[in-house]
């Protein structure tokens, strides 16, 4: 009976150690399969066919750019809509639709009767002044020389000062509707002095890209009709994400580009940041300026802003073919020293990573590189395949 007890345990002691080797053969399965599921070996050959290269990590000068969709506006300090002040049909236009122009030349030409009164009333104010200037002067001296009345000479300078005040307001009057007292005094008969014609002139150099007038249109001081721009500066418009806003500094440069010239870049400088967040987008507007003395930049065209952030700092950067973006996971392929792998054949780790700014053709690992690792610059689409075929055999077992 008790030789039976015996053999019974034995049994059961045997049976559980059976069990348990078993679960510990499986463990060993898994891990060789999470190791053909984490690791690549090539041998020598296999890395020159495949033209393996790899770059040894290090911290380099980082600049990293926020990169914002954005569009080329018109600097509002370079451009003017014109128009006439005054009540009157256009007479003569002299520009067109592309012309250049400069500051002070004229575009047309407005006929009207309020022109001409303009013109009058000022010619009357400056002669009464003149008289009255003449006369006040003369008692003046009069006075001086005890020849003269003190009331003729207290008359005389009242009526002065009255007359000087109402030049003085028909002078304002001309030079507010853009036409020079000079323009007026200069007239080579009596019939131009009262001749009711206004020339519209050009505020700015620029170009002509708005017409809006024929001849024989009446126009007033609502109606615009050019429109001039000097794109010479030019302003480029973009959004940025309410959650991007503290990276950027208000007095940083900014780097401009479109598909329009791939291969060149505009560089500026941010000039204002917005007050209000879009309650729809939840973007605010950023404002670069930016010279254009080739006039390549055109209004209403489209490109990318880059503007800098994380300035003078370092960081570990990698080639973008390095990395491997795939369900979810971004991940590098690092190459190992491995004790049991011959001198012959070459290890590569699949590593994690945490990515972070784009800057040009490189990336910024934030985490699972370290300075003196070797990451596969070139062959990752090569490795990529084989860690596949490992994992399919290694389920297949």
């Amino acid at each position: 009976m008790k030789a039976s007890i015996k053999l019974l345990v034995a049994l059961n002691v045997l049976a559980f150690a059976l069990i348990g080797c078993g679960d510990k053969d499986e463990a060993i399965m898994e891990e060789h399969h999470d190791e053909h599921a984490e690791f690549v070996k090539l041998n020598i050959e296999s890395v020159k066919q495949i033209k393996l290269e790899t770059e040894t990590v290090s911290l380099q000068p980082f600049t990293g750019y926020l990169v914002i969709p954005a569009k080329v506006i018109t600097n509002q300090d370079n451009e003017a809509q014109v128009g006439s002040l005054v009540q009157g049909r256009v007479h003569e236009v002299l520009v067109k639709v592309g012309d250049y122009v400069k500051v002070g030349q004229i575009l047309m030409y407005v006929e009207g009767l309020e022109i001409g009164e303009i013109k009058a009333d000022y010619l009357k104010s400056k002669a009464h002044y003149d008289y009255c200037k003449a006369d006040f002067e003369r008692h003046k001296l009069l006075l001086e020389q005890n020849i003269g009345s003190k009331e003729m000479y207290y008359t005389a300078e009242a009526e002065y000062k009255k007359a000087y005040a109402e030049f003085k307001a028909e002078e304002k009057k001309i030079q507010s509707i853009d036409l020079a007292d000079v323009e007026v005094m200069d007239a080579k008969s009596d019939e131009d002095y009262t001749f009711g014609a206004l020339p519209i002139k050009a505020p700015i150099n620029g170009i002509v890209v708005e017409r809006n007038v024929v001849i024989g249109q009446l126009v007033d001081a609502t109606t615009n009709a050019f429109k001039v721009i000097n794109t010479n500066s030019v302003w480029v418009d973009g959004q940025v994400y309410e959650k991007d806003l503290a990276k950027i500094n208000q007095k940083t440069s900014a780097v401009f580009t479109s598909v329009t010239y791939q291969n060149e870049k505009f560089e500026g400088r941010v000039i204002s940041i917005g007050q209000t967040i879009d309650e729809q987008t939840r973007a605010i507007t950023v404002r670069g300026e930016f010279k254009n003395s080739n006039s390549k930049l055109k209004p209403n065209m489209f490109g990318e802003l880059k503007i800098p952030i994380g300035e003078y700092s370092e960081a570990i950067l990698i080639p973008n073919e390095a990395l491997v973006r795939e369900a979810g996971q971004e991940y590098v392929f690092v190459q190992i020293s491995d004790a049991t792998t011959p001198e012959s054949d070459q290890t590569f780790e699949k590593r994690i990573v945490i990515t972070g700014t784009k800057v040009d053709s490189r990336i910024e690992i934030k985490e699972g590189l370290f300075e003196g690792e070797k990451v596969v610059s070139k062959g990752v689409f090569y490795l990529k395949s084989e860690m596949k075929k490992d994992e399919i055999e290694g389920d297949e077992h």
